[in-house]
């Protein structure tokens, strides 16, 4: 899935992206690390998995390519 970073603390290395509805979804610690990324800023188009189940947790979070 597709989405745009939105907030990017590197001190935490957690954030939050939007997704292509202008939905906010937080991404934790784990999710940043999963996607090897060193930096991200806001307005970059990045890719990002979730969980299955109801909360549908970020799961990765790494630059779209294409």
């Amino acid at each position: 899935m597709q989405a745009t970073a939105y907030t990017y603390d590197p001190q935490t290395r957690s954030g939050s992206v939007l997704l292509d509805d202008g939905t906010p979804v937080p991404f934790g610690t784990a999710a940043f690390d999963a996607g090897g990324l060193r930096l991200l800023r806001p307005g970059q188009r990045v890719r990002i998995e979730r969980a299955e189940g109801r909360r549908g947790e970020v799961t990765l979070v790494t630059l779209q390519t294409f």
